[in-house]
């Protein structure tokens, strides 16, 4: 059946310099000196076996994931966990598509975090045009390239551009399909496709990012750390942007995804901290870990001494370590974050805290 869908090129669009923000990261970022302003005891405490945990965890070389929310950029920790990252204390990062927007954000404006009542009421939230322009097409080429999602934005970022590949290397590419393989072809077609639509000039496309320094994605691409993209149709602001192209979001996204699951198959003595993310971090999570006792079962093994640290601003009156689940009658089961790691064996624990005092004190900890 046919369905009318909603057509993106009419809309009028805006430089995104004209928009007004609420955080500049230059005056707004947090300093890794700075001091937690979480001192209780209980808090203190959790710092040290987490701190423990990690430095045990790389002394075998098994992973440290760190999966964050939008808001552990949006509150300027970048720095603090490039930081973690070159000290090698971090081996996988995992977020969004909102922190990867924001984090690009700062890198190329040195703002971001737009008025959602204001430009929503003007027709004018998310239809911005270099973020949507520039990320959507980080993720055609990366798509072509094999890169996953993070790592399209992240190389285009710590590059200062991208490279379009001519018209005639793509039609070679698609005329070869026999000697090809399917993904690269149907990848070339979809970046031939964008480039015709969008009149792209082939070459070099230089963008300055002049506050690449505050920016994850690009240090973890630099440093060779695994930065993943874990984004859902029509929650990102990229989606408004006529260029948006959903099968190069699937590719890269898809690339990611496995890229997580991977490092969740050798968590075994590792740790994952899961930051200000509800939703996002324990349903990848839950999946990746239930494929890889898959694949440990079939050899006579089992992913258990895996350790969790879930980190979040809300209250938990329930004790999971404890008590186990709640009732289905209690609020605290349809805690998703909560409900969903206590399910995933290993030791979880949940530390009620502000990202920046965790990530500072964990910092400083570890440092």
């Amino acid at each position: 059946m046919f369905r009318k869908q909603f057509d993106r090129t009419q809309l009028r669009i805006k430089s995104v310099k004209e928009r007004k923000n609420k955080i500049i990261i230059e005056k707004d970022h947090v300093p890794v000196t700075q001091e937690p302003c979480n001192k209780s005891e209980h808090f203190n405490q959790v710092i040290s076996e987490v701190s423990e945990r990690i430095k045990k965890a790389r002394s075998i070389n098994a992973p440290v994931m760190l999966t964050f929310g939008a808001h552990t950029i949006k509150n300027g920790m970048g720095p603090t966990i490039i930081r973690l990252m070159e000290a090698g204390w971090v081996t996988h990062l995992a977020t969004n598509g909102a922190a990867i927007i924001h984090d690009w954000e700062f890198s190329f404006l040195g703002q971001s975090s737009e008025d959602v009542r204001a430009n929503v009421s003007k027709g004018e939230f998310g239809i911005w045009d270099e973020t949507g322009k520039y990320i959507n097409l980080a993720l055609v080429v990366g798509a072509f390239e094999g890169k996953g999602y993070g790592e399209s934005v992240g190389s285009m970022i710590e590059n200062g551009g991208l490279n379009i590949p001519s018209v005639g290397e793509i039609e070679n590419i698609l005329r070869s399909y026999n000697e090809t393989d399917l993904e690269k072809v149907a990848a070339a077609a979809d970046l031939l496709y964008t480039i015709r639509k969008f009149n792209i000039i082939t070459g070099k496309i230089k963008i300055d990012f002049p506050y690449k320094k505050y920016c994850v994605q690009a240090a973890a691409y630099r440093l060779g750390i695994p930065f993943t993209g874990h984004p859902m149709i029509g929650h990102d602001i990229i989606y408004t942007h006529p260029m948006n192209h959903g099968a190069a979001v699937g590719r890269t996204a898809l690339r990611d995804f496995l890229s997580f699951a991977e490092s969740v198959n050798r968590l075994s003595g590792g740790v994952y901290m899961s930051i200000g993310s509800a939703v996002m971090s324990p349903m990848i999570f839950e999946k990746s870990l239930s494929m890889s006792q898959n694949l440990h079962i079939q050899k006579g093994k089992h992913i258990d001494d895996h350790y969790m640290i879930i980190v979040d601003l809300a209250k938990s009156a329930w004790d999971w370590q404890k008590n186990g689940e709640p009732p289905p009658t209690d609020p605290g089961y349809y805690l998703r974050y909560l409900k969903t790691f206590s399910r995933m064996g290993g030791v979880m624990r949940y530390l009620s805290a502000d990202n920046r005092d965790f990530l500072l004190a964990l910092y400083q900890s570890l440092k």
